[in-house]
């Protein structure tokens, strides 16, 4: 009874301090649940139908009490950004949770920013308030520390150990997030480009090796590259991705599908053709008659 008479009064607090905003916008659309997108509070994640997962998760995470002790006395000095999707699983077994630590550790939530991002196709993973712009917002839940206005660090997705063993060996400068690569990569788009990558893919594949686990971690980025009109730096992730895993049949229809979709059927045709090499799929060949037949009317 103690946790949601905490919970109740922390939310009074914020209707009164963020009543001037908007928040809690919901989308509905048919065939599919609704959705919370861009800035919310925890008054939206309390409202039906979201309640439904929220209230459960954040009553039954136990959170460890000696982290609690700790990020009391130092989480308050730090402002955190949570990006999440009300239709992801992840965000709804972690964000719950969160709030828990949050609560526990007294944490002003006035220093706490939630976006709720889209999961269409043409806004993957995006914010209509442009929130997620710059910030490499690849998957949902991503939670960004900062300290005097610049970045610390970033659980992303989940955390290594526990969400608040994680925060504790973020704020102690010990801790590096999950999918490391997609950082990386950003970083090397960011200051040098698409060229740069397209030169040097032999020693960035060395580099890149031990950091990506499996070929996904790259595909995902790419994918959230394209569908925020990157298409250029989206196909380049891609290429790299099957000079990473050179003998993953799924890099290359990845890199065929993204061609297929540019209208670039000629390219779609030769990465479709070159994953049969590495796993036979009837599939596959079947488009690549298709494809050939309508390449061919057209010339």
């Amino acid at each position: 009874m103690k946790t949601f008479i905490c919970l109740s009064t922390t939310l009074i607090l914020s209707v009164m301090t963020l009543s001037a905003q908007s928040f809690n916008h919901e989308i509905k659309t048919e065939g599919s649940s609704p959705m919370l997108l861009g800035k919310i509070n925890n008054q939206g994640l309390t409202q039906t139908p979201y309640n439904e997962w929220f209230l459960k998760n954040y009553k039954e995470y136990i959170p460890k009490q000696s982290s609690i002790d700790s990020l009391t006395t130092q989480l308050p000095s730090y402002t955190i950004t949570l990006f999440m999707g009300t239709w992801c699983g992840d965000s709804k077994r972690e964000v719950p949770r969160m709030y828990k630590i949050l609560e526990e550790s007294n944490f002003p939530l006035d220093r706490l920013t939630v976006v709720a991002v889209d999961r269409s196709r043409e806004a993957y993973k995006q914010s209509p308030g442009g929130e997620h712009e710059g910030l490499n917002i690849h998957r949902v839940p991503t939670l960004i520390f900062y300290k005097d206005g610049k970045e610390v660090n970033r659980i992303v997705e989940s955390p290594r150990k526990t969400l608040e063993e994680d925060m504790l060996a973020i704020l102690s400068k010990n801790y590096t997030p999950k999918y490391s690569s997609v950082m990386l990569i950003d970083d090397i788009l960011t200051k040098k480009g698409t060229s740069y990558i397209a030169k040097n893919t032999k020693k960035l594949v060395k580099q890149f090796k031990d950091q990506t686990q499996n070929l996904y971690e790259l595909n995902t980025y790419a994918s959230v590259l394209f569908y925020a009109n990157k298409k250029e730096e989206a196909i380049t992730v891609l290429d790299f991705n099957t000079a990473l895993f050179p003998k993953e049949a799924k890099t290359y229809v990845s890199l065929a599908n993204t061609y297929l979709y540019l209208e670039d059927t000629a390219n779609a045709i030769k990465y479709y053709q070159k994953s049969l090499e590495f796993e036979d799929n009837k599939e596959i060949q079947n488009k690549i008659k298709e494809l050939s037949t309508t390449l061919n009317i057209s010339r």
